[in-house]
């Protein structure tokens, strides 16, 4: 049976996930008593909703808080413009239709990262991966916050996995333009000598700058100069949700580090996460390439909330085509949720003994063993063996390719 065909007759079931999420995030909001609620309240997404009303309305829109979150809108004008048809929706149906994206968007990033690592992308598999992705923290986290975040992360994929697509990059850069650490898959690109692909993705990021300035040019101008580097404007970074190397150092020293600390320790640790993103890459596994990339992004990042981890998931699948031990360890991180079996909350994080720092900096510390277990593995010769069909079409859609042909960070 061709994909199509299979893809088809999965349909139904991937539409009643995709329906079934859309009708629950309804019925959060609609239906469902404040404190019976899910976890996150899909508080994210009533900020978009409130920073497309101020961009609508022509208000200052890093001067005020969200009334029903009290909450700040911190992603860039161009955010703020792409958000503005949520603000003229209900509220039950921004969330409906933005919980649907979003799972549709997990779908989608299965169906492309299988057809990636194996040629085919049976719909029947798509549709069972995707619901037992949604087991996983970072997943559900996204959810039920309305985060934007897998969002993002398909567009990413869509440019990276298939760079020599003619405009290959833009996607790249209207993430950037959403939310700036997708920037630092530009750097990747510059890395394994896709260099055009990267100039298309700075200029569609600055194409979202420029449409800021155009449009909110009061709040571009606030943002790019003053809201940026504004201090503990997205929330206390000690908190143990926050798996980045600031957030770490944060728990670790009682307090935020100083900026010379956090870049001494962050930058090397970036600058080798992506090195090693960049020689898997070049290596053709572009899947692992890009996900270590988005690890390097998550522990650069001053604070990236566990709902940030999204990438969990492609990187989870590619692991599965090298080591099954890995898969499951590297899977149960994510289901577990480690960071909080600690007291967490109320600053209570400066107060973990040493050994509680172990669970509760978990996805920091999975990445970092993820890294070193890679470039171990990039290290070792490379294994001769008889050429395996594994069918599909390659990626420039020419029919089956080779397992020999794509040398897989094994």
């Amino acid at each position: 049976m061709r994909p199509s065909r299979r893809l088809v007759r999965a349909a139904p079931v991937l539409a009643v996930v995709i329906v079934a999420a859309a009708v629950a995030g309804a019925a959060a909001w609609a239906n469902v008593p404040a404190k019976l609620s899910f976890h996150g309240g899909f508080v994210d997404l009533s900020v978009y909703r409130y920073g497309g009303r101020l961009a609508v309305d022509g208000l200052p829109l890093y001067g005020s808080r969200d009334p029903a979150t009290h909450l700040r809108f911190t992603y860039p004008p161009f955010a703020a413009v792409a958000m503005a048809p949520l603000a003229w929706l209900p509220l039950w149906l921004a969330t409906a239709l933005w919980t649907a994206a979003s799972v549709g968007a997990l779908a989608a990033v299965i169906a492309l990262v299988l057809r990636s690592l194996r040629g085919t992308a049976p719909g029947s598999l798509v549709a069972l991966l995707t619901l037992a992705a949604l087991t996983l923290e970072p997943v559900w986290q996204n959810l039920t916050f309305g985060q934007i975040n897998l969002l993002l992360m398909l567009a990413v994929l869509v440019d990276l996995v298939h760079p020599d697509r003619r405009w290959s990059g833009v996607l790249v850069g209207i993430a950037a333009g959403v939310k700036l650490t997708p920037l630092l898959f530009v750097v990747l690109l510059f890395l394994v000598g896709r260099r055009r692909t990267a100039a298309r993705a700075l200029l569609a990021f600055a194409g979202t700058v420029a449409i800021g300035f155009a449009v909110l040019p009061g709040a571009a101008r606030t943002y790019w100069t003053e809201d940026l580097v504004r201090a503990g404007r997205v929330g206390p970074p000690e908190l143990a949700h926050n798996q980045s190397v600031f957030g770490t150092l944060t728990r670790l020293l009682d307090h935020p580090p100083a900026t010379p600390l956090w870049l001494a320790v962050a930058g090397p640790l970036a600058v080798a996460v992506v090195a090693v993103a960049a020689v898997c890459w070049r290596r053709g596994d572009r899947v692992l390439g890009t996900g270590l990339a988005a690890l390097a992004m998550l522990l650069a990042s001053p604070i990236s909330w566990s709902h940030h981890w999204v990438w969990a998931v492609p990187i989870g699948l590619a692991l599965g085509e090298r080591s099954r031990i890995a898969s499951i360890l590297w899977t149960a991180t994510f289901l577990t949720r480690p960071f909080v079996w600690p007291p967490w909350g109320q600053r209570r994080e400066y107060e973990w003994a040493p050994i509680e720092h172990l669970p509760g900096n978990a996805y920091l510390l999975a990445a970092l063993i993820l890294t070193l277990w890679t470039a171990v593995r990039l290290g070792r010769p490379a294994k001769s063996g008889p050429t395996k069909v594994v069918g599909g079409p390659d990626r420039r859609g020419r029919g089956p390719f080779l397992r020999s042909d794509v040398a897989r960070c094994r």
